[in-house]
């Protein structure tokens, strides 16, 4: 994307739209939001489809033939076809309401996986991943006598992608893969990894949380057969997001929680479920959340987004030449021009990240500092933790300069 199609982007105009950008912060400053990666802030129209369902049409979905019920369950199943539209799912049935990326892959660990896996079988997952891609194959690995096998990365934080073949095998029952990572920014070949993978017969489940906010992404396309985002990080509610599965594989996987709304009928000596998704939507689901939802996505749908792109790469490329050119600081994952994200993690010599986090944030820079839930990320990079700057489309230069600013007073400060 070219500089010339950022510059038609109207960042003061999305600046406006979300209110907290406005507020100072630390003595008096103005708030620089640099945490997106974390959790994003919301817009106006969110926080008032939040509000209005809550003050005009609050009631549970699915069960009631009452007037609120009605609308609440029209406004919910709503929310579920955009979302179906926005990742390119090929029906509504095929999204789940789960409460985030977490949940959604704890569920394809339980429901799809464990009911398949044996011992010795393998599940092949990518160094950058973040710990909800780990720790849930893990559980399952290790309830069943399986073991996980690793596609490493480069020290640019690429994927060495030519050691795939080698790692795919008759025992892999599942690939995980990070879209984009949330600690390096690196964006993943997901259409190459599922090709690779189905070529053996191996289904792949992607975290899109990070992906979902920044790139179209359509699911038929990549191929994949499990996609898993969060709400929160698309500048939606908290405590609500999607898992996108291919329907054939929906239906035949078995519940994951049980209670109300995921039966068709209930005897003490036999249930039977409901069809996918609502078998995996069990108990009164976060209603509100996902009528936020819906309002993010239409929010995001209304966005030009080839500009979009544009003045990200743009932020992304700007803000990592400013802080180049700062003694001691040395950016972590530089994968190249077109196949990273607006994330960029750093170090700064002889000063801890707590340390360089605590001077920004006295400025007020919102950054994050530690793990970022990505310790064989650390353990690679033999460092304890980065500070991560990550953008969002309605950040801007000026952002980008206040923490240049701000961390070369921390270099000051630490001598």
């Amino acid at each position: 994307m070219s500089t010339a199609v950022a510059a038609r982007f109207d960042v003061a105009r999305v600046r406006a739209e979300f209110p907290v950008l406005a507020r100072a912060v630390r003595n008096g400053k103005p708030l620089v939001y640099l945490d997106n990666a974390a959790t994003a802030q919301k817009p106006r129209s969110v926080i008032e489809a939040t509000r209005s369902f809550y003050a005009e049409d609050y009631a549970s979905v699915h069960r009631g033939v009452h007037f609120l019920s009605e609308r609440a369950t029209v406004a919910y199943e709503a929310a579920r076809a955009r979302a179906a539209r926005f990742l390119g799912a090929a029906s509504p049935s095929e999204i789940v309401f789960v409460r985030g990326t977490t949940e959604a892959i704890n569920l394809v660990a339980a429901s799809y996986l464990r009911p398949r896996l044996q011992p010795g079988d393998e599940v092949l997952l990518t160094t950058m991943e973040h710990h909800s891609n780990i720790v849930p194959w893990q559980l399952a690995c290790e309830e069943k006598g399986a073991k996980v096998r690793v596609l490493p990365i480069d020290r640019a934080g690429v994927l060495q992608l030519d050691q795939l073949p080698g790692l795919l095998s008759d025992r892999t029952r599942m690939v995980g893969v990070a879209h984009i990572s949330n600690s390096l920014g690196t964006i993943n070949p997901v259409r190459e990894i599922v090709e690779a993978a189905h070529a053996r017969g191996i289904p792949v489940t992607v975290d899109g949380a990070q992906a979902a906010p920044h790139l179209s992404v359509d699911v038929r396309e990549l191929g994949c057969d499990f996609y898993a985002c969060s709400g929160h990080k698309m500048f939606g509610p908290t405590g609500i997001g999607l898992l996108y599965g291919r329907a054939e594989l929906l239906d035949a996987m078995p519940p994951y929680q049980g209670g109300g709304s995921m039966i068709a009928n209930v005897t003490f000596e036999k249930t039977r479920y409901a069809e996918a998704p609502a078998r995996f939507e069990a108990g009164t689901p976060d209603i509100a959340g996902a009528i936020g939802l819906g309002a993010a996505i239409d929010y995001l749908g209304s966005l030009p987004w080839d500009a979009v792109e544009a003045h990200e790469a743009d932020l992304l490329a700007y803000a990592t030449a400013r802080l180049r050119e700062i003694p001691g600081v040395a950016i972590v994952g530089e994968a190249p021009a077109g196949q990273k994200a607006c994330v960029i993690s750093f170090t700064m010599e002889g000063v801890h990240p707590h340390d360089l986090g605590t001077v920004v944030d006295q400025e007020g820079i919102a950054v994050r500092t530690g793990h970022h839930c990505t310790q064989p990320v650390m353990d690679f990079f033999g460092i304890p933790a980065t500070t991560r700057a990550s953008f969002a489309f309605y950040n801007t230069r000026e952002d980008a300069d206040a923490l240049a600013r701000a961390v070369r007073k921390a270099r000051e400060l630490f001598g």
